[in-house]
């Protein structure tokens, strides 16, 4: 036997991976199995089908609210944004009747709108603002004038946003329709504008004079198809008076037929100019008598050809808010 020592030879030891990460024992026991699987897959399509759902349900809602807020294409006053304004501009309209009945209705009448000629021609918003800011001054040149000044900006009462907001009633349309609380009831009652978008002169009609004042200018004779006054004497005399606020004391009277009569004419408004005119049918129908324009305080006689049978107005040319029924039977 040798010498040497034998030294063992080491066995080899099958030795079994340790896993880097670890999981359950029922997991690394059992497989995926084919209904497992399934409803993996199931479940997913289900994810997906809810996401598609949600996408499509935020698609349709920004479409939707698109619409709202900018409106649809070609439809006018269909978006949210026309809806506010309008609201906005009809308060505005509102708090400017409130203003104007307080401030203005004593002396240019509760129904101080003018003819439609005045709104149209005249009546601008830069006119208005330049009259309600320097005050009369500003009409016809005119530094005595009775019109005073309301911007606060001159020494008036009304700040600008007052001042615009009585522009926007005086500008107001027949389409615009408010809800008010009347100043002698204290009940809440329906107001509409004055101007008529669609108002158009007739043809030939008279222009709209640049001041008020040049109406003096004009004849005090009849004008238009009266019949004209016959000799041999005047029917029936009539009391017409003006009084505060500017307003015809009378508003209505009746008189016979293919008869001329008189009018008696009594401006009781100092420095106010007045006069009293007939017209067919309404206030804006054709003059048939014009009287003479003259301030107050002052009286007039006024000798009317006789009429024809029917319904007339009778207005002053200057203020033709003011106005009354004349019947000739």
């Amino acid at each position: 036997m040798s010498d040497e020592q034998q030294l063992p030879v080491p066995s080899e030891k099958a030795s079994t991976p340790v896993p880097r990460l670890s999981s359950p024992s029922q997991i690394q026991t059992h497989g995926l199995t084919a209904e497992r699987a399934a409803k993996i897959v199931n479940q997913s399509g289900s994810s997906r089908m809810a996401a598609l759902l949600g996408i499509a349900i935020v698609t349709l809602f920004v479409i939707v609210y698109a619409f709202y807020d900018q409106g649809l294409p070609g439809v006018t006053g269909s978006s949210r944004l026309d809806a506010a304004k309008r609201e906005q501009y009809l308060e505005s309209v509102k708090r400017g009747y409130n203003l104007y009945e307080a401030n203005c209705a004593r002396c240019h009448g509760e129904q101080g709108q003018g003819d439609q000629g005045k709104l149209l021609a005249h009546l601008t918003p830069q006119y208005l603002m330049n009259v309600l800011t320097v005050g009369g001054r500003y009409i016809c040149g005119d530094s005595k004038s009775l019109m005073g000044v309301w911007a606060d900006t001159n020494g008036g009462p009304l700040n600008y946003r007052e001042i615009e907001e009585l522009i926007d009633w005086v500008r107001a349309t027949t389409g615009d329709v408010v809800e008010v609380r009347d100043p002698k009831t204290g009940e809440m009652i329906e107001v509409t504008g004055w101007r008529d978008v669609a108002y158009a002169p007739a043809p030939g009609a008279t222009p709209v004079p640049a001041c008020w004042k040049d109406a003096f200018a004009v004849s005090p004779t009849p004008t238009g198809s009266a019949t004209p006054m016959p000799s041999g004497g005047m029917g029936e005399t009539y009391q017409i008076s003006a009084v505060n606020p500017i307003a015809f004391e009378q508003t209505s009277f009746e008189t016979a037929a293919g008869v001329p009569f008189t009018i008696v004419f009594s401006n009781n408004n100092v420095g106010v100019p007045h006069n009293v005119a007939i017209h067919v049918g309404t206030a804006t129908g054709t003059e048939v008598f014009k009287g003479e324009i003259f301030p107050g305080i002052g009286t007039r006689t006024y000798n009317v050809p006789a009429l024809t049978a029917g319904t007339y107005a009778f207005i002053c040319t200057v203020h033709p808010n003011m106005a009354g029924t004349l019947t000739v039977k």
